[in-house]
């Protein structure tokens, strides 16, 4: 099987997943509590901030993180644009 057989057949068993998925939200919660876990413990890497401030802290640290990822692909699309 070639690659891009390869990527076809994961691409289908991936949407054919997700439309037998009833709540996506609940499917998906692990994933973004994982998520907030980590920007958590790099705000407050000894939990030693009461929880609110460490909470706000980490919302931050992840709306900084996706700026940062949206300054990239910003790049990159200027410079393919320039060339």
């Amino acid at each position: 099987m070639t690659p891009a057989q390869r990527s076809l057949r994961a691409r289908m068993a991936a949407h054919t997943s997700w439309a037998n998925t009833a709540d996506a939200a609940a499917r998906t919660a692990p994933a973004r509590a994982a998520q907030m876990a980590r920007f958590e413990r790099q705000v407050d890497p000894d939990g030693v901030l009461p929880v609110g401030e460490r909470s706000r802290r980490a919302e931050s640290a992840k709306r900084a993180y996706y700026l940062g990822l949206a300054a990239k692909s910003a790049a990159a699309r200027r410079a393919r644009k320039a060339s």
